[in-house]
């Protein structure tokens, strides 16, 4: 059963109008709005909820918002229509519009046609105007030529020199046409016409004249504005070369600085020739003449373009003069007064001079101004010029000169050719250098010529005959190189002769001392500061491409005289005096310290050629590597020497070693009186022995350091060793005696264990426990040589010393006791050889094979040693070292 239709809320009624839904609409508020009466009037009832009113109140609501639907379709439709009826119009209307656009457009591009065809017919009219008026130019410019050449040649200047009173316009156009008639002259070809050309030329040279007076004049007042135009005049006329010459001629920079004598700094020049005093950085003439110029060009160079048309031509004219007058002349007369000098005075002042022009050059690069070549006064192309009618303006502004950074250079450059050009300047390097050095060795040279010990070859002797052949070829062949230059010097600074022979010392000459003759690190620094300071030079004076090659040879020069003239002279000194050294006097440890000077020495030249020398050669890669090959050479003759002086104080220790050795007493170790025997701590020989051991020990730490002491310290040791292995077995050993004997023994181990070399203890420590079977029982000698570092030796080897036992008759009978069995000791033997096998030692010897290598000194030779004691050697040096035993301690 239907409900009956409820009548809507006002208010309702107003929600559902078409216009509630053209804004903001949210479902839920609609909702809520209808409702709310109704949720009202349900809660203030108090029976159950009743849906009724509820429901007439939705279905009212939505019959209404069905209307309004039905409203809204008809009107969407309506506008619908009246939209599309309103597009067709629209699309109407710009179809129209279009082609009124595309008519517009061929209107305006056939008008574009007609103007461009205009356009090329006012082109064609102007260009044919153009070449009228040129035409008509150069007739009238022929006209005028031949008119004042026929009027030259009636020698009649009336015209023109109504022409020239005009004014500065008047004097312009003067100067066009003279140039142009000049020209014209030389071309023409008629009867008279020789004549003709000398009038013409005669007029040209008073017209110039007058110019040069009026430009000289406009210079005297100050009238900047009458020197412009005179300038510009004399361009136009024959390009204004005499103008600018007349400018710099009188200019009051050159006037006053003529017959100028320059200061005299007494200071530098009483230092300058001082290799210890620092070169000098200004000479107060040179700094004021720089100064001087600096000032003049900096008001020369506003001048200058507020006269002149082509400034940057005059301002190159003005500072080539400066360079070849003022400077020159300056250079010329500093130069002057190092002649009495020894070259190291002429080296320095050249590079004091090139420093601060090259200064000044940077700062007068400031300067730079538009350049412009003045037009040539003869030019073959100039009639042609003129029957076509160009500018004489044109004319003379058809090249650029080069910039005055350019003609700076260049002047620099030829300022200082006459000093450096070909091999001037290496050869006076060198020269220097080898003079410095020479002079700063010759005491040294003449310590080691005067006390050096004569013999065949001597490196000091192969020196000098060296250097005698390289002088000598220098004068006979009439060349000279660097290597020549500096065997002279040295040989002449030097008081060197071909000759080997020692020179009687002449009466003016200081006696030789002891410490002349002694390497030291500060001469070899005062050496390689010398070098740096002719470096420095060589960098500054030299052109770039050839500082690898003069780096080279001055790295030559160096090593002539470091290397060659005052380590390698040491070293063979040193030789020398180890040859001749009495073998039965105590050798003197000496010879370390020159060793420790040669290395000291060797480190900072070679950190010096390393640093300093090689980087310059890195732009040549062939020159750097001979520097390498060259450098590398010198350094292993070095160590070559050095080598061989450690081979011979390692021979001449071990020989007095072996003869301290020599003095042992037969009784010594079998003593009659024990309680003598017992008051002795150690023998001679042994206290002799360690003495000297702890004189090499100190000296060798105190000169050696790294491989070099750990290699001659095992040396040393290894040869003592081998000493001691042959000098046990040539004394006989009494109870008594073996105890004096262990105490020696005990001695030299511990000296040698104050060398720190772990492989020379181990080696000690076998002679120690060899020197112990003199003090074990008869009874158990054969178990203890079959233990420790006697386990490790062949039994049979043995027995050279087990028969220096006093009672050796009764031991080798226990010893030989056949009583445990052929057999049992065969196995014995064989299972000692297998737990202590001779393999197992190998490394004892192994390792200190490299050393010996490395320092190349062979151990001395054991002269009269037996095979029995060589086998012993040899056998210990071909084990390794295994765990220690108790036995014998």
């Amino acid at each position: 059963m239907a409900l009956p239709p409820r009548a809507l809320d006002p208010s309702v009624q107003d929600h559902l109008r078409l216009e509630a839904f053209e804004g903001k609409f949210d479902v839920k508020d609609f909702v809520g709005v209808i409702s709310e009466k109704l949720i009202a009037q349900s809660k203030a009832d108090p029976g159950p909820f009743d849906p009724k009113p509820f429901i007439r109140t939705f279905e009212a609501a939505v019959d209404r918002l069905i209307a309004v639907r039905k409203d809204v379709q008809t009107k969407t439709e309506q506008s619908e229509k009246s939209v599309r009826v309103a597009e067709r119009d629209y699309s109407k209307k710009m179809a129209e519009l279009n082609r009124g656009f595309e008519a517009v457009g061929q209107s305006f591009s056939g008008m574009e046609t007609k103007m461009n065809e205009v356009g090329r017919t006012a082109i064609r009219i102007g260009e044919q105007m153009e070449s009228v008026h040129q035409q008509r130019q150069r007739a009238q410019a022929a006209y005028d030529l031949i008119d004042y050449y026929g009027q030259f040649a009636k020698d009649d200047t009336t015209r023109i020199d109504a022409l020239k009173k005009e004014g500065k316009e008047g004097r312009r156009k003067v100067a066009v046409l003279l140039r142009r008639l000049a020209t014209v002259a030389k071309e023409v070809d008629l009867p008279l016409s020789d004549k003709t050309r000398e009038h013409i030329d005669r007029y040209c040279e008073k017209f110039e004249k007058d110019m040069l007076h009026l430009f000289d004049r406009a210079y005297r007042r100050g009238d900047p504005k009458m020197m412009h135009h005179c300038a510009q005049t004399l361009l136009d006329f024959n390009g204004g070369a005499s103008c600018v010459q007349v400018y710099v001629n009188q200019h009051d920079f050159f006037i006053n600085r003529v017959g100028e004598s320059t200061s005299i700094d007494d200071q530098l020049w009483g230092s300058l020739p001082d290799p210890d005093a620092p070169p000098p950085v200004t000479e107060s003439g040179l700094q004021e003449l720089f100064a001087e110029i600096r000032t003049t060009v900096g008001q020369e160079a506003q001048i200058v373009q507020a006269v002149f048309p082509n400034p940057a031509y005059v301002m190159q004219v003005f500072l080539q003069r400066v360079f070849a007058q003022s400077i020159q002349h300056h250079l010329e007369q500093l130069i002057t007064r190092t002649t009495n000098m020894p070259d190291l005075g002429f080296l320095r002042i050249l590079q004091l001079v090139h420093q601060q022009t090259s200064v000044l050059v940077e700062d007068l690069k400031a300067y730079e101004l538009p350049s412009v070549v003045p037009r040539s006064p003869i030019d073959a192309n100039e009639f042609d010029r003129t029957v076509k009618g160009m500018p004489a303006s044109a004319a003379s502004n058809t090249a650029t000169a080069a910039t005055i950074s350019t003609m700076l250079e260049t002047a620099m450059e030829e300022l200082f050719v006459p000093y450096t050009e070909g091999q001037r300047y290496l050869e006076k390097e060198s020269r220097s250098l080898g003079e410095l050095y020479a002079n700063y060795l010759a005491k040294f040279t003449r310590y080691h010529e005067r006390t050096g010990v004569k013999g065949k070859s001597s490196m000091f002797g192969r020196m000098v005959d060296q250097l005698s052949a390289a002088a000598a070829t220098t004068s006979t062949s009439g060349t000279s190189t660097t290597s020549a230059q500096a065997a002279a010097a040295l040989m002449r600074f030097g008081g060197l002769s071909s000759s080997t022979d020692k020179a009687p010392e002449k009466p003016g000459e200081d006696p030789v001392r002891e410490e002349d003759g002694l390497l030291s690190v500060e001469v070899a620094e005062k050496m390689l500061k010398w070098h740096a300071e002719a470096i420095g030079r060589c960098v500054e004076l030299s052109p770039s491409s050839d500082v690898p090659k003069h780096t080279f040879a001055l790295l030559r020069v160096l090593s002539a005289a470091i290397a060659n003239s005052y380590i390698e002279t040491a070293i063979e000194s040193t030789q020398a005096r180890l040859e001749a050294a009495d073998t039965k006097s105590e050798p003197s440890m000496q010879p370390l310290t020159v060793l420790r000077e040669v290395d000291l020495i060797c480190h900072l030249w070679q950190r010096y050629v390393t640093m300093a020398l090689l980087p310059l050669a890195s732009s040549s890669v062939t020159i750097r590597r001979e520097m390498v090959v060259f450098n590398n050479q010198t350094v292993s003759r070095i160590e070559g020497g050095a080598n061989q002086v450690t081979q011979k104080l390692t021979d001449a220790i071990i020989t007095w070693l072996s003869a301290q050795l020599a003095k042992q007493k037969r009784t010594d170790f079998k003593p009659r009186n024990d309680d003598l025997s017992f008051a002795r701590v150690n023998t001679e020989p042994c206290i002799a022995c360690c003495d000297m051991l702890e004189k090499v020990r100190d000296a060798a730490k105190a000169n050696l350091s790294g491989k070099n002491l750990e290699v001659f310290l095992t040396e040393v040791g290894v040869a003592f060793h081998g000493l001691l292995l042959d000098h046990l077995k040539k004394f006989p050993v009494s109870a008594t005696g073996g105890l004096m004997l262990a105490k020696d023994l005990k001695s030299y181990q511990d000296t040698i264990d104050t060398f720190s070399i772990p492989s020379l203890h181990e080696r000690f420590e076998f002679i120690r426990q060899l020197g112990n079977v003199f003090l074990v029982k008869p009874d158990i000698l054969k178990s203890y040589i079959t233990e420790g570092y006697l386990g490790r030796i062949d039994a049979n080897l043995l027995r050279p010393y087990l028969a220096q036992r006093s009672d050796w008759g009764q031991a080798e009978k226990g010893f030989n006791d056949p009583g445990d069995g052929a057999g049992a000791q065969e196995a014995d033997g064989k299972g000692m050889r297998d737990r202590f096998g001779m393999g197992r030692l190998s490394m004892i010897m192994k390792d200190l094979e490299p050393l010996r290598e490395q320092i190349s000194m062979p151990s001395m030779p054991m002269h009269g040693m037996s095979n029995i004691a060589g086998n012993i050697a040899s056998s210990f040096a071909n084990a390794r070292p295994s765990r220690f035993s108790g036995a014998g301690n």
